[in-house]
């Protein structure tokens, strides 16, 4: 058993040259745990040989592979990157702060991007989009659904989240904001990733996330 005070989650599709990068940033005593999602690169390889825990989730989705990577964690905090290289895991340090001081239960990190290619502009439209929906269903001024967060382990489990595809993030809001959680969001730098996204990256897996989003905010209205 890791006896890491946090546990870094990070969900993973044919990221091999992003990895290194990525798992250098990690704060000190933090692990990092790489759900491979059926990465036909060596990702998995270069994961282990950059110390991290390796997870191999079948089922396709980032909520699939987000909630493996959440069962594998023991760590009593739990955090969310991206392992694309695109956000860097040194700024989940301040992110953490908050939840570890037991002023808010779940710390969002709201992307800044450093330049003007970081966010594809169909990306960041849907973002806005969905976060006015958001904030109207969770009663929470949110600007972002971003990937990096961080919670407490037990308290995340808790909340059953049963998403498995891109709507896992939008679900974490909208079930915290039921529990009571307190709910913050920080900036946070956001860089162009290394690689295509599979997601925000092009205009289908865009419609998708929707798709998945706009489900989720539906069954809230109920």
């Amino acid at each position: 058993m890791s006896t890491a005070l946090v546990d870094v989650v990070l969900p993973c599709l044919d990221e091999e040259g992003a990895l290194p990068w990525v798992l250098g940033r990690l704060p000190e005593g933090w692990r990092a745990i790489v759900v491979d999602n059926g990465s036909t690169d060596a990702s998995a390889r270069v994961a282990a040989e950059h110390g991290a825990l390796v997870v191999t989730e079948a089922r396709r989705g980032f909520g699939a592979a987000a909630h493996a990577g959440l069962e594998a964690a023991t760590a009593p905090w739990v955090a969310f990157c991206d392992a694309d290289a695109s956000m860097d895991p040194a700024d989940l340090v301040a992110l953490a702060e908050p939840v570890l001081r037991g002023d808010a239960e779940l710390v969002l990190g709201r992307r800044r991007p450093t330049t003007r290619g970081a966010w594809p502009l169909h990306a960041r439209l849907a973002n806005v989009a969905l976060a006015h929906l958001m904030r109207r269903a969770s009663g929470v001024r949110l600007h972002d659904l971003g990937p990096m967060r961080v919670a407490s382990r037990e308290g995340l489990l808790g909340l059953d989240l049963r998403d498995r595809r891109s709507g896992y993030p939008l679900e974490m809001v909208l079930r915290a904001s039921e529990a009571g959680w307190r709910i913050r969001e920080l900036d946070a730098p956001y860089a162009p990733r290394v690689g295509r996204s599979k997601v925000t990256g092009t205009i289908r897996g865009t419609r998708r996330a929707i798709q998945d989003m706009s489900r989720l905010l539906r069954e809230a209205g109920r």
